[in-house]
């Protein structure tokens, strides 16, 4: 059965990110909120919490997770960034654009993008994670909520552990922070190419 957990959206209290951080560690699913949406997270170096997710949005190997950093430090770490994705990751982190960037070798191969062999990066603007990234020490794996025939994320704890009772090990509740996704940003080409329209900035995407 999940666990409910209210954390206050602005200051977060450090004993709830303890104990999120720990079920990260030890391989478990969380749910958590983002300037975005909620979303589900999962530690970077188990590969069991990929099968879950797949299984539960019936996602297949085409689909794109998210590295969810504190900063460009983490990023330069897991992608490969070149000048003009540098002054572009500057200029709209953080906030809520995921962009798709090659991945490098410290990047499980797991993780990537079955064939291009991509990595989703993002910053969050939000307390709640940002919390919880400066508690691990270093990145965690993400995806938006959006359950299988839902046209939008879901907005309500109580019916996410009614939904994810058997799934997920741990529901972080700061209230509704909104139904729209990321806009996500393909970076692997000469320019960034928009993918999907979301809650960030598009001006600035082509």
């Amino acid at each position: 059965m999940s666990q409910l957990l209210q954390i206050h959206p602005v200051n977060p209290e450090r004993r709830l990110i303890a104990q999120a951080a720990q079920v990260l560690r030890a391989g478990g699913l969380i749910v958590y909120p983002t300037d975005s949406c909620y979303a589900i997270g999962f530690h970077i170096g188990d590969a069991a919490p990929i099968k879950e997710i797949r299984r539960i949005r019936q996602t297949d190997k085409a689909h794109n997770f998210t590295l969810v950093c504190r900063d460009l430090a983490d990023i330069s770490t897991y992608a490969k960034v070149d000048n003009w994705h540098y002054r572009m990751l500057k200029a709209h982190t953080p906030g809520p654009d995921t962009f798709i960037l090659q991945a490098t070798r410290s990047m499980p191969r797991r993780l990537q993008h079955d064939k291009r062999k991509t990595i989703g990066i993002r910053v969050p603007d939000h307390p709640v994670p940002l919390a919880l990234l400066e508690e691990m020490g270093e990145p965690f794996m993400s995806s938006s909520l959006i359950m299988p025939g839902d046209e939008f994320p879901m907005t309500d704890p109580d019916e996410m552990v009614e939904r994810l009772k058997n799934d997920v090990a741990l529901v972080l509740d700061s209230g509704n922070c909104g139904i729209e996704p990321t806009t996500v940003v393909d970076m692997t080409g000469d320019f960034p190419k928009l993918l999907r329209a979301g809650k960030g900035g598009t001006e600035d995407f082509v």
